[in-house]
């Protein structure tokens, strides 16, 4: 049983989405840019593909679950360190070691990643349109935790060397955390999300796996 009602829910994205404007077509400049900058096979460019997600996750933690979210359900400001973490973590990794490497691969990993952007930044919100949930009572991409999560999730499949496993396992808890809550509050753009951790993290572990032995022969 969630502490809150679906009413409040949507108010607290009414009056988040208020505070924040135009922050949101920010998110959506930031957002082509780290898709075009995978075209850019530079390391600056993987930094700085690095760096939006960061952006993204410490934005979420801080603006949307602690300072938003929380005055609904205090279980908030767990979920907000959690994003801040998570930011941190990309940042240490892609922007301050270049663990990162981003890029397309013709492998079954990259059209994942690929689908995934896709669904994140354009079919996420005609999802909502669709089902009633017009702006400013929506989830919006790049300021919003489940499109956040589903956005990085494709983004780390669209990389071309492996990915650093602890930066999965934030998106892949928040992706049953709200993804579950999602179907509770009948969000439905939000029930990919509750699938979006299970294909990823296991397509990311088969992809990165060590060559056998006679693969490294052959």
């Amino acid at each position: 049983m969630l502490p809150f009602t679906v009413e409040q829910f949507l108010a607290v994205f009414v009056n988040y989405n208020n505070a924040i404007w135009p922050s949101q077509i920010a998110a959506y400049l930031l957002g082509g840019i780290s898709v075009a900058l995978l075209f850019w096979k530079t390391r600056e460019a993987d930094r700085a593909i690095a760096g939006i997600l960061v952006v993204a996750w410490l934005w979420t933690g801080v603006g949307y679950h602690g300072l938003s979210f929380s005055v609904i359900n205090k279980a908030a400001y767990l979920f907000a360190a959690l994003f801040i973490v998570q930011g941190c973590c990309l940042f240490y990794a892609g922007v301050y070691r270049h663990q990162i490497s981003f890029g397309l691969r013709p492998d079954l990993a990259t059209w994942v990643g690929a689908a995934f952007v896709v669904y994140a930044a354009i079919v996420y919100p005609l999802i909502g349109v669709a089902t009633g949930h017009h702006y400013p009572e929506m989830p919006m991409f790049g300021v919003t935790p489940c499109p956040v999560t589903i956005f990085t999730l494709g983004m780390l499949l669209l990389t071309v060397r492996p990915v650093p496993r602890l930066l999965f396992v934030i998106p892949f808890a928040w992706s049953l955390i709200g993804g579950s809550a999602a179907i509770l509050l009948n969000v439905p753009q939000d029930w990919f999300l509750l699938l979006s951790g299970c294909i990823a993290v296991p397509l990311m572990v088969f992809r990165d796996r060590p060559p056998t032995e006679g693969a490294r022969i052959a």
